[in-house]
């Protein structure tokens, strides 16, 4: 059986989707200074990469949410590999805007009808889950059940954790900040001083927020 977790945090490495900066932070859009960056968005470029990751969520589902009866990708990184992993499991298929049209029908999902349906949402990476439990909040608002959220990568942040206990719902990744850090360290890609910064910021990432 494929190791789809080791072989993705693996395939992240080898494209550059992850960039390691301890010396020059990156700053997020929540304010947040981060010494990791990760580009998700770059696997759809990169066809192995890509199955690598479609088969691992297909597992993922099928392990953790089994009664799934709709998948839905996240706008937008979360939708080419939702369209690859319903076409694998057989299932409708839907996306969720950031916010509703402001036109037409004004909805905020497009696709399966979700009314009374169980979905499991896909999404690139979960840092603190903003986004993606705003969608989850549109899909119920529009009659769906969501059983939980899966994604390629996690930042494993406290506060994501939080944010969807609050929520009452579940996540699973297909593979995390300290798999991806240990793999990291394996392959000789960060210093010594550079793996204890790191360490540092996933327990305490407000400390370096942007002023």
């Amino acid at each position: 059986m494929t190791d789809y977790a080791n072989e993705v945090a693996n395939d992240l490495l080898e494209i550059g989707a992850v960039k390691f900066s301890p010396e020059a932070p990156f700053t997020w859009a929540s304010g947040i200074k981060s010494p990791i960056y990760t580009d998700n968005r770059m696997t759809i470029g990169f066809p192995k990469v890509r199955e690598n990751i479609y088969c691992g969520l297909t597992e993922l589902i099928k392990a953790s949410y089994p009664d799934v009866e709709i998948i839905g990708g996240v706008a937008t990184a979360g939708i080419p590999h939702a369209a690859w992993v319903a076409d694998q499991l057989k299932k409708p298929m839907i996306y969720v805007r950031s916010k509703p049209k402001d036109h037409g029908a004004g909805r905020q999902t497009e696709g399966a009808n979700v009314t009374n349906h169980k979905v499991v949402l896909i999404d690139d990476l979960i840092s603190t889950g903003g986004s993606v439990l705003a969608a989850a909040k549109a899909v119920e608002n529009e009659g769906g059940n969501v059983l939980g959220i899966v994604s390629i990568f996690s930042y494993e942040l406290l506060a994501g954790v939080k944010n969807f206990e609050s929520a009452n719902l579940t996540f699973k990744s297909l593979t995390t900040y300290s798999q991806l850090m240990a793999l990291a360290v394996s392959r000789g890609d960060l210093a010594a001083d550079q793996i204890e910064t790191l360490n540092e910021w996933k327990k305490q990432p407000e400390k370096w927020q942007a002023n």
